[in-house]
């Protein structure tokens, strides 16, 4: 008995030890490899390259200063420093606009692929909050990227996502489940339209006379374009 103990122990100290020495593994699929045309393999270089510093996408600063605030209150159980959550929430607000991305939602596919772990790993290999697939640095990136840095990362997920968006019309269901490698599952896409209808609801401008929450709202265009 007292051998068995001892055991348990033991076999409990090694899985803490991994744990620390690893990456953090995350329960996320994978995008799926899939040959790329010129034109769409070079327009999504170009949205890569963006090079401007990430800032919120609000005409209205103080519109922008509220989404801020109320935002980083909910995410604060997951990323308790307050500067990184500013960070990682102007960032977030930044690629997902430029995208044509509600921000809203890319915070709930965040949430359900990561769990805002900036260091996470799937099984699969695909990495960093948004779990890209390292596959996209050599399809339409440069060499030597880091998808575990955070504009890095948050680039690759809102202009793939964006990618899935286009190829599937619009339709949010299935380009989730594209990016999540698991196209016609419902788990994946009706855990991250949850999430984003839920704990990421937002009103930019709420009706006086609302009652309850509404639908999120649809992607925009391009920052930029009509």
């Amino acid at each position: 008995m007292a051998h068995g103990k001892a055991r348990l122990r033991q076999l409990a100290g090694m899985t803490a030890l991994t744990l620390a020495l690893c990456p953090q593994l995350a329960a996320a699929g994978a995008q799926q490899y899939e040959p790329l045309s010129a034109a769409v393999q070079a327009q999504l270089q170009r949205a890569i390259a963006d090079t401007a510093a990430p800032r919120l996408a609000f005409e209205d600063p103080f519109a922008g200063e509220v989404w801020l605030k109320t935002m980083s209150a909910r995410l604060a159980r997951h990323v308790p420093n307050e500067a990184d959550r500013l960070e990682l929430l102007t960032t977030i607000h930044y690629e997902a606009t430029r995208a044509g991305l509600d921000p809203q939602l890319v915070l709930g596919l965040i949430q359900v692929e990561s769990a805002f772990r900036k260091f996470a790993v799937s099984r699969a290999g695909a990495r960093g909050y948004m779990q890209v697939m390292p596959f996209w640095v050599d399809t339409i990136g440069e060499r030597g990227q880091n998808l575990f840095n955070l504009r890095t990362n948050l680039r690759y997920g809102c202009t793939i996502l964006r990618h899935y968006l286009d190829i599937e019309r619009g339709n949010v269901f299935r380009a989730l489940g594209r990016y999540n490698g698991s196209l016609g599952k419902p788990d994946y896409p009706n855990r991250v339209r949850r999430a984003w209808a839920g704990t990421w609801h937002y009103d930019v401008n709420p009706p006086a006379d609302t009652a309850g929450p509404r639908e999120p709202q649809r992607p925009q265009r391009y920052l930029g374009q009509s």
